[in-house]
């Protein structure tokens, strides 16, 4: 792809906004970075991005003639101004993810899902590494695909968390192995239909070969229906079902079953990470580096040391005999229902924030016998707290920020019991991120056990 002498707009100066910039002038082209919040939002963006005309405030007319190409960042929506007018204009608009995919050389282990992307794309990068690979953990994880793409080659391995919004812009994006660990609705705001957004996951395979890999969770019912659509080998893992080829449990022990044999990849009760859902990211994670050619025996040492991820069941102090969790990763239901059935204790819960239009019913029918409380902010805090009405959950607490919630959260917890900050909802209205969600929660607990 030459990129010289291009006019490229850039829509969206965040991180991969960017770092997508400060490439495409390296390549030579004319960029002009864009984005509808105003210059007090993006300090010191000037010197992150020199060379780059900035537009901030409102984007720019988009007419034929004026660009060539349209970057576009994941967090903005297709349907901004910029984007439906450079498709009508004929304009080519493309995403961070497919720039990059386009100056790749090394091959690709690509993984979504609604949840469990950020654990096992780390624990795919650790089994790697662990096999000697040299390897790049990039994506939505955090750090931009674009960003390190050129200093890996042919022998080196990249291994992307992908999201649904990345994969509407990537038209040729084609990874060696795919993994969708499981579809629960999620994003329903910006996808507008479960249907649609199941459509933005599949596309993660739809430019694979027989020579590919897809990797789906052979227990999830919508993921294990898109096998038929798939040009690529698909391989299962299930933590439920023994399988003639995939990823399997059988007996307490990780195997593996496929045309080179049967063999056992480690202990399930030897993972280091809590949870019936990390097992299952453990699965995925041991099928995307079998079919890629890693030994059982590394699998297993890479599985078995792997400690987590920052802000996913996370434990982050003990005050008090009470256990403090940030799960600020846990943006949606299903998740903070997979981080409330990985503990035995009874459990004191943060959650709230924004909704990404999703329903709190099967969330809130997990209370009880779990939740002894339940301390709700943002947002969302009323249609969480009617929710838990409805199951007969009592010591509801509001909570003004979160230094009020997880004060409300110690004075209502005792000796024994868990305070798990998991919020089903985005983290926009009150935060930046999910990581200054998590970060801020990690600090109070801190400063918390030191006063004791």
């Amino acid at each position: 792809m030459d990129l010289a002498g291009l006019n490229v707009l850039v829509v969206g100066a965040g991180k991969s906004g960017r770092a997508a910039s400060r490439f495409l002038v390296s390549k030579g082209a004319r960029v002009t970075l864009t984005d509808a919040k105003g210059a007090d939002a993006f300090a010191g963006i000037q010197e992150e991005a020199p060379g780059v005309e900035l537009v901030l405030g409102a984007y720019p007319q988009v007419e034929p003639g004026r660009w060539d190409l349209v970057v576009v960042s994941p967090g903005v929506p297709v349907t901004v101004e910029p984007v439906t007018a450079a498709r009508a204009a004929g304009i080519p608009v493309i995403g961070e993810l497919e720039l990059a995919w386009r100056f790749c050389r090394a091959p690709v282990v690509a993984i979504t899902g609604t949840n469990g992307k950020t654990t096992t794309t780390a624990l795919v990068g650790e089994v790697f590494r662990h096999a000697g690979k040299n390897t790049l953990v990039a994506g939505n994880i955090g750090v931009p695909f674009i960003s390190g793409v050129e200093r890996y080659g042919p022998g080196d391995v990249v291994v992307l968390e992908v999201s649904s919004f990345q994969l509407e812009t990537a038209p040729t994006f084609r990874p060696r192995v795919a993994a969708i660990l499981n579809i629960t609705p999620d994003h329903i705001d910006r996808h507008r239909s479960l249907e649609a957004y199941i459509e933005a996951k599949a596309a993660i395979f739809k430019n694979q070969t027989p020579d590919d890999y897809t990797v789906l969770n052979y227990d999830d019912p919508i993921t294990a229906a898109l096998a038929s659509r798939c040009s690529g080998q698909v391989i299962f893992f299930s933590r439920r079902h023994r399988l003639e080829q995939g990823i399997y449990l059988q007996e307490g022990q990780i195997m593996t079953a496929g045309s080179r044999g049967s063999y056992r990849i480690c202990p399930a009760g030897s993972l280091r990470i809590p949870g019936g859902h990390n097992l299952e990211n453990a699965l995925a994670a041991a099928a995307a580096a079998w079919v890629m050619g890693v030994r059982p025996d590394v699998i297993g040492e890479a599985l078995t040391g792997f400690r987590g991820v920052p802000h996913r069941l996370e434990e982050v102090g003990m005050v008090n005999g009470v256990r403090y969790i940030n799960d600020s990763k846990g943006t949606n239901p299903d998740a903070a229902i997979k981080a409330l059935e990985a503990f035995r204790e009874p459990i004191v819960l943060i959650a709230g924030g924004r909704n990404k239009g999703n329903s709190f019913q099967e969330f809130a029918a997990r209370f009880p016998g779990r939740v002894r409380a339940l301390v709700v902010l943002g947002e969302s805090a009323e249609d969480i707290a009617q929710a838990a009405r409805e199951q007969g959950l009592e010591r509801i607490l509001r909570a003004a920020d979160l230094k009020d919630a997880v004060r409300l959260s110690r004075d209502n917890a005792e000796p024994g019991d868990v305070v798990l900050l998991s919020p089903a909802c985005a983290s926009w209205d009150m935060f930046k991120s999910y990581e200054e969600r998590g970060d801020l929660f990690r600090e109070i607990v801190k400063r918390m056990a030191a006063e004791g």
